[in-house]
């Protein structure tokens, strides 16, 4: 039996081709990619994913609104993403504000871990519910 690329590609589904991921664009969904290492380090020397410790224990004054002007739909993505595996205040449209650690940042949501009840938990939202936030 002869053995070629299309074989092992069939009964290898991790194989990669060099040809498949020089060719497409860095930013093309079909292109393969390397599975990320288990523990990366952020830029504050903890691990990604979980927090370094809890929170400070005050909170900040929340920023003012301007009155005058219309106020925006939704926080922008850019706006936020420097906030990535920092200490962040969040105020929602609704509700209290809170301490999180944001490890990801889409188009129009954010998801972390939030500081609930002396622990960290996980969680997600919009960005539309988000009133304003500050970084640490």
């Amino acid at each position: 039996m002869y053995i070629d690329d299309n074989f092992i590609r069939f009964y290898e589904p991790n194989y990669t081709y060099d040809q498949e991921t020089q060719d497409l664009p860095f930013a093309c969904p079909y292109r393969q990619m390397a599975p990320p290492t288990p523990l990366q380090h952020g830029p504050q020397g903890g691990p990604q994913g979980r927090p370094p410790s809890a929170p400070p224990n005050f909170i900040p004054p929340e920023p003012k609104v301007q009155q005058f002007g219309a106020t925006p739909l939704a926080i922008d993505q850019g706006a936020i993403r420097p906030c990535l595996f920092r200490l962040v205040y969040i105020w929602p449209r609704r509700g209290r504000g809170f301490w999180a650690w944001l490890t990801f940042v889409g188009p129009r949501s954010v998801s972390g871990f939030r500081w609930e009840r002396n622990t960290w938990r996980y969680f997600g939202m919009d960005l539309r519910n988000i009133s304003s936030f500050q970084c640490f």
